[in-house]
C-alpha cells in the first residue's frame, strides 16, 4: 500500500505528536500557532510549510536552517518581511463550512487522471476534509453523460469537452462547465501496429485507420495537425474513430485499427504486449501541450463554494505531488491496482518515470514523457478553440479570449497553487511551438485555417 502523507511535497516528512506530518525538523511545538480545537492549525501549518519550501525549495538547504536556527526563530525572521500572519488566516478562511463532504468523481483509468487517483488511496482528499469516491468509467460520452446528470459531482475530462459542452457542441444546448485544474501535460504517443515499422513517413499513411479516445479531444486536433502538416487530409485520406482509451490495444491486436493517438499506459501497453510500437511521443509535437482536466460544473462554484474550494485544493496538491520526479514510483504503485487503472505495474511505471521501451527495440530515457502541472492557461484554451473551428466542430466565429476566460478557471487555480506554495505564472496567455509555427494568443485566427501542407 502506497504511504500517506499529511503533507505530500516532502515524502520524507516525520509524523509529529499531533497526529499530523509536518516539514522533516519542524516539531508540532515548534510552529508558531500551536494546535487548535476549531482546525485551524492545519491551515497555519500549510501556510508556514508553503513558505518554508517556497524560500528554500531545496530540501538539504531547509533541514539545515531549521537545524541551525531552529523553527522559532526562522519563522520569527520570515514573519518580518512576509505576513504569515495573513497567509494563515487566509487559509483558514478559505475552507468554511464544507457544504457537501460526500462526492462522486468519474475517471477513465488511464494515467492522464493520476491526480485524481492517486488522491484517493494517498489521502489528499481526506486531508482537505472531503470524502471522495472515484468510479472508473468506460468512456468519455459515459463521463460527460454522467456528469451532465449530476450522477457525479466533478470529473476527469479531456480539456475540449468543458470548452465544447459550454459552447454548445456535441450537445443539444450550451451547458456551462468550467475548467478548474489542468490534469496532466504531454503524457500521449502516436502508436502503430508493428506491421508498419518500415511505414515511418506519415505521407505513406493513406488509407490507415486511426483511433482517437473522443471527437473532442487534444488527440484528435494533435493526430489532425500532424497528418496535414505532412500532406495527409485528415478527412478523407484516413478514416479517425472514437474509441475508449481501454480498447485501443485490443483493437489494435485484432487489425480493427491501424494506429492510434491514445493516451497511457495504452501506448505503452502496446509495447508491453508486443502489438504495436510508439511512432513519436506527443511532446515532440507540442512540448507541454494540455491534455486531461479537472472539470466541475460551474453550478458547483456557486452553490457549494468551499465544497469546490477544498476540492480544488487537494486536487492541485495531488499534481504538485505527482510531478515530483522522485514519487513517480510510488504513485505508479498506487494508481496500477484493479480499482485504478488495472494495469500492469512495470507499464505504469514505464509511462511516469519515462524509461520506457518504445517497441523498436530501444529503451529510451525521456523523464518529461508526462508532467502534471494544474494551471489552466488561456491561451491552451484559445488554441483548442481555433482547431474546433478548423475542423467543422464549431460552425461559429467565437470570442476565444472570452471563452476561454470563461471555462478555464486560471484564478481559481492560481489560488490554489499559491497557497500551497506552488509558482504560479505571471499571465494567463502565453505563446508556444507547435510542429515549427507559434501560435500567437493575440492573433488565432490563422490556426483556424484548414491547410493541408502540399510540399
Amino acid at each position: 500500500m502506497a504511504r500517506r502523507f499529511a503533507n505530500p511535497f516532502d515524502a520524507d516528512a516525520s509524523l509529529c505528536g499531533c497526529g499530523r506530518t509536518h516539514v522533516p525538523g519542524l516539531a508540532c511545538e515548534d510552529l508558531p500557532n500551536a494546535p487548535a480545537q476549531d482546525g485551524t492549525h492545519e491551515y497555519g501549518e500549510i501556510a508556514e510549510q508553503a513558505v518554508l519550501r517556497a524560500l528554500y525549495p531545496d530540501d538539504a538547504t531547509r533541514r539545515g536552517m531549521l537545524r541551525a536556527v531552529g523553527a522559532g526563530t526562522l519563522f520569527a525572521a520570515i514573519n518580518a518581511f512576509f505576513p504569515l500572519g495573513a497567509a494563515r488566516e487566509a487559509l483558514a478562511q478559505a475552507p468554511g463550512t464544507i457544504e457537501k463532504r460526500d462526492l462522486k468523481i468519474g475517471f477513465i483509468p488511464i494515467t492522464c487522471a493520476t491526480p485524481i487517483i492517486m488522491a484517493h488511496p494517498m489521502g489528499f482528499y481526506q486531508r482537505h476534509g472531503l470524502n471522495v469516491e472515484v468510479i472508473r468509467t468506460a468512456g468519455w460520452a459515459v463521463i460527460r453523460d454522467r456528469a451532465i446528470a449530476r450522477e457525479y459531482d466533478a470529473a476527469h475530462m479531456l480539456s475540449p469537452m468543458p470548452l465544447a459542452m459550454s459552447l454548445g457542441a456535441g450537445v443539444a444546448q450550451p451547458i456551462p462547465f468550467a475548467v478548474a485544474a489542468i490534469e496532466n501535460t504531454n503524457g500521449q504517443a502516436i502508436t502503430l501496429a508493428n506491421k508498419h515499422r518500415e511505414k515511418r513517413n506519415p505521407r505513406d499513411w493513406k488509407g490507415f485507420r486511426f483511433a482517437v479516445p473522443f471527437d473532442y479531444s487534444m488527440h484528435n486536433y494533435l493526430l489532425r495537425h500532424y497528418l496535414a502538416e505532412h500532406g495527409i487530409d485528415p478527412d478523407r485520406d484516413v478514416q479517425i474513430r472514437s474509441v475508449p482509451p481501454p480498447e485501443m490495444v485490443a483493437n489494435l491486436r485484432a487489425d480493427n485499427i491501424d494506429g492510434y493517438l491514445g493516451p497511457d499506459p495504452f501506448n505503452q501497453r502496446a509495447v508491453f504486449d508486443g502489438v504495436g510500437f510508439i511512432h513519436i511521443l506527443t511532446k515532440e509535437l507540442w512540448d507541454g501541450h494540455p491534455c486531461c482536466a479537472f472539470a466541475v460544473p460551474r453550478s458547483m462554484i456557486t452553490d457549494t463554494p468551499n465544497t469546490f474550494h477544498a476540492l480544488l485544493r487537494a486536487i492541485v496538491e495531488a499534481t504538485g505531488y505527482s510531478q515530483n520526479a522522485a514519487n513517480r514510483r510510488e504513485v505508479a504503485a498506487a494508481i496500477s491496482g484493479q480499482n485504478y487503472l488495472n494495469q500492469p505495474q512495470t507499464v505504469v511505471e514505464q509511462v511516469l518515470t519515462g524509461t520506457f521501451a518504445d517497441g523498436l527495440g530501444r529503451v529510451q530515457r525521456v523523464p518529461d514523457r508526462i508532467g502534471f502541472d494544474p494551471f489552466p492557461w488561456h491561451s491552451m484554451a484559445m488554441w483548442i478553440m481555433t482547431q474546433m473551428r478548423r475542423w467543422g466542430q464549431l460552425n461559429r466565429d467565437v470570442d476565444y479570449r472570452q471563452v476561454a476566460e470563461q471555462v478555464f478557471l486560471a484564478t481559481d487555480a492560481a489560488n490554489a497553487m499559491r497557497a500551497l506554495g506552488q509558482a504560479v505564472p505571471a499571465t494567463t496567455v502565453q505563446s508556444f511551438t507547435l510542429m515549427g509555427r507559434t501560435f500567437d494568443p493575440a492573433n488565432p485566427a490563422p490556426w483556424t485555417e484548414r491547410g493541408i501542407r502540399t510540399s
